[in-house]
């Protein structure tokens, strides 16, 4: 008779046979930069996170350091917004500034960038919008109290009235990624989802000396409900339309094979699957398929369903994040980009 619980009785016993481990070398801490000094503004749809200035987000990167969190991934909020996105490479952009002041201040993580325009946007989208003619939306005087999306004034447009450059939208992505490669990023992270990105961004940085700058790509972005809280973060809600034209259907599993494949082919170090928990499966295929590093980004929505619970007495919040992080884990990613990274970490150090 077969007795599995023999190995279940004792603690020791079962970290003896423990299959599946969490370190915090595998975490990777999202980070929002915003302009100004000494500012560490609470983000009400993400409880716990913050907008940081760049002085306070070297004390936040300090901090992590000490929890040997490994790596962060920062996102600006920029206050200047145009249809070409020209903070997101300026070589005095929020994120640019940030890069560089951490590494003069030897701070000593990793610096990942996530290198995309929608928040740098006026419009939101991910890429340079095209308008059909006479389709371009106009202001309307003051807007009245707004629902999500946010209109900021604009006449909503349906899908057919505009479309996205992807090509054209290329060109601003490469020079972006050099921006954040000058300023001394250790990693791209391109999260836009146009076709051909990681190739442009490739060709880009090994032209301008930074071939050794490894890429990793948000090859499997899925138009998902769980990015709420981070857009009213850094306020990068499309003005009208939505992203389901670039970002991924939420309904398709091996398209993200074959995204994750081709950005592989276009020299990409790392793909990455996002969100995380209700792809699960989709993690699980591109590591099988591809055997290659693998990130999953545990979302802000995701987080903050289990945030609200626990204030609610719902459920415990430590015993889930670690099991939702151990899940991620177990279903085939080796790298955990999440917004617990810092606690995580606290609490691995003590096991």
């Amino acid at each position: 008779m077969h007795r599995p619980r023999r190995l279940r009785q004792r603690e020791a016993l079962r970290a003896l046979v423990r299959e599946t481990r969490l370190s915090a070398e595998q975490l990777v801490m999202p980070l929002f930069v915003r302009a100004g000094k000494n500012i560490r503004a609470p983000i009400p749809s993400i409880p716990g996170q913050f907008q940081l200035s760049v002085d306070q987000l070297v004390r936040e990167c300090r901090a992590l350091a000490e929890q040997r969190v490994p790596a962060v991934l920062l996102f600006g909020l920029s206050a200047k917004k145009d249809e070409r996105a020209s903070r997101a490479y300026a070589k005095d952009g929020l994120i640019q500034q940030a890069v560089q002041t951490l590494k003069a201040e030897r701070v000593p993580i990793l610096v990942i960038t996530d290198v995309c325009l929608c928040a740098y946007m006026s419009h939101g989208h991910c890429g340079v919008v095209k308008f059909a003619e006479g389709r371009r939306p106009k202001a309307e005087g003051k807007s009245r109290k707004r629902s999500r999306p946010p209109a900021s004034g604009l006449r909503p447009l349906a899908e057919g009235e505009y479309w996205i450059d992807n090509d054209a939208s290329l060109e601003l992505l490469a020079r972006t990624a050099v921006s954040h490669a000058q300023a001394g990023a250790d990693l791209v992270a391109p999260s836009d989802m146009m076709d051909g990105t990681v190739g442009a961004i490739r060709a880009a940085l090994d032209e301008g000396g930074f071939d050794r700058l490894p890429i990793m790509s948000y090859a499997a972005k899925y138009a998902s409900t769980f990015y709420a809280p981070f857009r009213d973060a850094v306020d990068s809600a499309p003005r009208f339309g939505d992203r389901r034209t670039y970002q991924m259907d939420v309904a398709n599993g091996e398209e993200a094979v074959r995204e994750a494949r081709l950005d592989l082919e276009q020299g990409a170090d790392i793909v990455m699957v996002k969100p995380a928990l209700a792809y699960l499966d989709v993690i699980r295929r591109v590591k099988q398929e591809l055997r290659c590093p693998v990130a999953a980004f545990n979302v802000s929505g995701e987080y903050a369903m289990v945030k609200a619970a626990s204030a609610r007495g719902w459920l415990a919040e430590r015993p889930a994040w670690f099991e939702i992080l151990l899940g991620i884990k177990r279903a085939g990613a080796d790298i955990l980009i999440t917004y617990w990274a810092k606690e995580a970490a606290a609490v691995l150090r003590e096991r």
